[in-house]
């Protein structure tokens, strides 16, 4: 069975603004498990969606992470409302976060919601999450969507104030939960499915996993 196709582009086709700072809702875990616990009151299991989007530098695949206020990383995304669906849900969050104030829609929505990679649940009031509902939970608080969203060649980003917006190689992510959790460490997992195209800027696709292939094959010559 062949992997499925998955054209990206270079990093250097983008580019970054600034726009005003998105401020943290809330000033500390406890509040923020506390209003979890008020919105599953008000309408159940919370719903959210977050997006992998990647780029290629130096010929290998990275994925565009958020990191707030110089501490954590989080992917770009956010929480649903209850009547929103996930993909429209997830543009939505992406212009809020991303995307350029005032610009045409048409180019604040060029983003591309693709497949659904990961499902991650939180069956209690606290910061765990799962990739599976624990077989005593009847009712998990948060179900939460990682979707790959892919990109045009060029785009603008207008990026926070009080956040940075990194590319972070794929194999960074790998064996690296201490670092970055579970969520991310699990990103290379769930992109082994596709084989993935970097497009250069002169219009040739280059198979990054032939190149890996290449690369680790001419490795082993050398040693030789």
């Amino acid at each position: 069975m062949s992997l499925e196709s998955l054209t990206i582009y270079p990093l250097d086709g983008y580019s970054f603004i600034e726009r005003e700072s998105q401020p943290d809702e809330d000033n500390s875990v406890t509040a923020r498990l506390k209003r979890l616990e008020d919105q599953n009151d008000e309408s159940g299991t919370r719903r959210s969606v977050e997006a992998i989007m990647l780029v290629t530098s130096h010929g290998f695949p990275h994925v565009l992470v958020l990191q707030v206020a110089n501490a954590f990383y989080k992917l770009p995304g956010g929480y649903l409302d209850p009547l929103e669906t996930d993909s429209a849900g997830l543009i939505a969050r992406l212009n809020e976060q991303l995307g350029v104030p005032f610009s045409p829609s048409g180019k604040r929505g060029d983003w591309k919601v693709g497949d659904l990679l990961t499902t991650w649940w939180r069956p209690n009031y606290d910061t765990f999450y799962y990739p599976y509902i624990p077989v005593h939970i009847s009712q998990p608080k948060e179900c939460k969507k990682l979707y790959l969203v892919e990109l045009p060649k060029n785009k603008t980003f207008a990026v926070p104030v009080n956040m940075k917006l990194h590319a972070i190689p794929v194999y960074e992510f790998y064996d690296n939960a201490a670092r970055y959790g579970p969520q991310f460490s699990g990103i290379p997992y769930v992109l082994s499915k596709y084989d993935i195209y970097n497009k250069e800027s002169n219009g040739v696709e280059i198979d990054i996993k032939s190149e890996a292939k290449n690369d680790a094959k001419n490795g082993d010559q050398d040693q030789k």
